[in-house]
Parts: C-alpha cells; sequence; structure tokens
C-alpha cells in the first residue's frame, strides 16, 4: 500500500478531532488521500479505546468500519493468547515431534486475535480471503513485530485442504449472512466448524472456536459430540463477548468450564454443575412470577427472611448467569438462593472474590405498604433492580416514588416461599471484606 508522507501527516495533525469537523473542514488539494484519512482518524479514534495497544504504534492502518466492529478487543485478544499459551503449555497440545509450534488462523479479519495469538508460537499463518484485509495485515504485522507470520489470500477450507500438521487452529467464524444480516447458528456461520470438526482435528490436536454469546453452550457441547474439551464464556466491563471452545482429539463427558469477567475468573468442571439448590427456607417452591403484588395480605411480613441474619447480598456478573453455574457458587462461597428463579444470593458473612457484585443489606421488606414505608425513609432516589418480580423496573419506581440514582440500590425479587420483597442496600468495593 502507497500512503503518501502528506497524508500520514494529516491523519497524525487530526487524529484527536471530530471526523465530521475534519471532513468539513479539509482541503482537498496536494498529495493528501482525504477520504482515506478521515477513515483512518476515525479508525484510530476507535482503536484507541478497543485496541491501545495497536494505538500506541504509529503508520498502523485501520480497516473499513464493519471489520473494526466485529474485531476483538484488546482485552479478549489477550485472554485467547493466554490461552493459547496454557494449551501451548500442557498436554492439550501434542508437539512430541519436538516441531516448532505453529499456529494457523482460517478467519484472519483485522488481524488483532491472530497479532497477541501468534506471539506464543514459533511459526503463525493468517488466512483472509479478502484482499483488502491481506494488504493490511501485510503492512502492519511488521509494525507490530510479527515477522514470523505469513500471509495467506485464500478461503479457508482451500487452505485447510492443503494444511499439514500444526500446533493449533483458530477459528472465528463469520457471523453475517449474504445480505450482511447478524446470524448465530453454528451451520449458519462460515466456515461452518461443525461440518468440518474432523478435519480440523485431523490437522491440529487442538482447535480454538469464537462463536456468539447468543448461543445456547450446552447445546453446542451436544452438537459437538465430545470434541469439546473447555468452554470460554468471556465478559468485560460485565457485557458477555465471547464465547470460546477448545476442541480436541478424545470424547470428554465434562469439559472445563472457565467464566470470565475482567479480573474475576471461576471454573468447573460441566458435570459439577447440579440442579439442587440450597435456599433461604426448606418449604417448597412456589413459581409466582405473575401475582399482583396489591394482593399479598396486608399481614404479610419480611422477618422469615432475616436481614440481622442475612448481612449481604450478591449478584453473578454475566458470565456466570450465562453458564447457569448456580450451585457451583453456593458450593464454593457459602452463599444461599432467595430462590432458584432470582439468581440472587445471601450470606451472612463477607466475601472477598465474589464473582460477581456485592451489596450490604440494610433492611428488607415484602411489598406490606406499612413495610415498605420503613424501608424507604428518608429515600428519594435510588438504584432499582427487579430478579423474578412481577413489576418492570419502571412499574417499581413509580409505585415507590424514587428518582434513578443515588447510593442506594433496591433489588426486588421473590423468595422461596413466593412472597415479594425489596432489599434495600449498599454497594460494596470488589474484594473488601
Amino acid at each position: 500500500m502507497e500512503i503518501s508522507e502528506s497524508t500520514w501527516a494529516f491523519i497524525a495533525k487530526h487524529r484527536r478531532e471530530d471526523v465530521r469537523d475534519v471532513a468539513l473542514h479539509a482541503k482537498h488539494d496536494g498529495d493528501v488521500d482525504v477520504p482515506f484519512a478521515l477513515e483512518q482518524i476515525a479508525g484510530w479514534q476507535r482503536a484507541s479505546l478497543k485496541l491501545p495497544d495497536w494505538a500506541s504504534h504509529d503508520g498502523l492502518i485501520f480497516p473499513p468500519q464493519v471489520p473494526m466492529e466485529q474485531c476483538s478487543s484488546q482485552f479478549t485478544a489477550q485472554y485467547k493468547a493466554r490461552l493459547a499459551q496454557r494449551l501451548l503449555d500442557g498436554e492439550a497440545v501434542d508437539d512430541a515431534d519436538d516441531s516448532p509450534a505453529s499456529l494457523v488462523d482460517l478467519t484472519g479479519g483485522f488481524g488483532v486475535d491472530f497479532s497477541y495469538m501468534s506471539r506464543v508460537f514459533d511459526h503463525a499463518i493468517y488466512v483472509e480471503q479478502q484482499s483488502i484485509l491481506c494488504g493490511i495485515a501485510r503492512h502492519n504485522f511488521p509494525i507490530l513485530g510479527l515477522g514470523h507470520a505469513e500471509v495467506i489470500n485464500d478461503d479457508s477450507t482451500a487452505v485447510l485442504d492443503t494444511l499439514g500438521r500444526v500446533s493449533m487452529i483458530f477459528l472465528d467464524p463469520a457471523r453475517r449472512d449474504d445480505h450482511g444480516s447478524r446470524t448465530y447458528a453454528i451451520a449458519d456461520c462460515t466456515p461452518d466448524v461443525l461440518t468440518l470438526k474432523d478435519m480440523l482435528l485431523a490437522k491440529a490436536p487442538t482447535v480454538m472456536v469464537k462463536l456468539s454469546p447468543m448461543l445456547d453452550w450446552h447445546k453446542t457441547i451436544t452438537d459437538f459430540a465430545g470434541a469439546v474439551h473447555e468452554v470460554h464464556i468471556v465478559s468485560t466491563g460485565n457485557e458477555c463477548k465471547e464465547l470460546l471452545l477448545v476442541l480436541g482429539r478424545g470424547r470428554c463427558a465434562s469439559p472445563l468450564v472457565v467464566c470470565v469477567n475482567d479480573g474475576q475468573v471461576l471454573s468447573y468442571k460441566a458435570g459439577d454443575n447440579s440442579d439442587n439448590h440450597t435456599t433461604i427456607s426448606d418449604s417448597a417452591l412456589v413459581a409466582c412470577n405473575t401475582c399482583n403484588t396489591e394482593d399479598l395480605p396486608a399481614e404479610e411480613s419480611a422477618n422469615g427472611f432475616d436481614s440481622s441474619h442475612w448481612k449481604y447480598l450478591y449478584e453473578p456478573n454475566v458470565s456466570i448467569m450465562k453458564a447457569g453455574c448456580f450451585d457451583v457458587l453456593e458450593q464454593r462461597f457459602a452463599v444461599h438462593h432467595i430462590s432458584p428463579n432470582s439468581h440472587l444470593f445471601v450470606a451472612a458473612e463477607p466475601i472477598a472474590d465474589f464473582p460477581g457484585r456485592s451489596f450490604a443489606i440494610e433492611s428488607i421488606a415484602t411489598m406490606n405498604k406499612k413495610e415498605l414505608k420503613q424501608l424507604l425513609a428518608g429515600l428519594t432516589h435510588a438504584n432499582i433492580a427487579v430478579r423474578n418480580f412481577p413489576l418492570t423496573v419502571a412499574q417499581l419506581r413509580k409505585k415507590l416514588k424514587l428518582k434513578d440514582g443515588g447510593s442506594t440500590y433496591l433489588f426486588a425479587t421473590t423468595d422461596a416461599q413466593g412472597r415479594h420483597l425489596v432489599l434495600r442496600t449498599k454497594k460494596r468495593k470488589s474484594g473488601s471484606l
């Protein structure tokens, strides 16, 4: 790619400015390729938030908007690199012949995942069928210090047919159809990893696949018929970003499941997750999602849910919610379900490393008017969340006549006895006791 010095200077001068203002006042003269420069300024600004390491390198070329939106963040790419290193160091990758460790990324894209993962291998091959992205990769990889990277502009399945033995294969199947619409089912993605599974594992003992976080990972494990050895649910900022599968040779009945949300990590064997929950009551569980709070008996009390004993409330992070491993939480952290459908937990003691948010319980009330009045005393603002509760946040806020915000958090839920409860809490700092 030939880019004039004037264009690079223009990009450097204006890259921190509003792209619309730059476009409005740019003079189309000299050697400056203004459309290209504007695209690069916008790309650098997106990268400065999503890929700060990349943004710190001068001279990189950024692709059009869609590849930038679809590419991994620095956090998720670095996570895959650490995972690849562990797999390479462990038994998952068979290097008995002492050949150089090699990676093939069959769906290179913008090359973010490849740029981090390839660093733990002796040789790495980037495969991409779009020639423009291959051109960008050939330009960027040397700047990023990836002198050992080979770029192949070809279809992934064609390359796979002729590929020799490698240590690891990585795929991020395209999740858009021919019309540009999003698709999530594995069979609808390109390439179809389910169809190619046997061929992939014939070429490499370990295959890492990045899939949509929208997928039902339990069904996905079943679809792969024992080939899934690990499942990684990766989130950042409590937003689920990726579902990573590690495929291996030999049938695996109980894959390792790893739930990640920034620095919070919880792992367990899939077979360890049972349906036996410990709730705060031994009474029969009552499903009461459609009850009308106006119909609750006036004498109902929250005394059975004693805030003098249950002093802390815990809300699992989004990766835990996606995994559904609530019994694992109970066993590991000695917490108790308010009810199996609430996905909220309580404990008598503070827990420093709980994978989610933690709150100190100040008081608890039912929807009884007298109890609510006491609970809301002196309160004008609150952050409200509902879990397994018949009212929406907006409906409950209107009913309680509270404005949004402040330092108080109200959680409305239903306990194991079918009672509707409101817990008044204060957020605790992560890791505090």
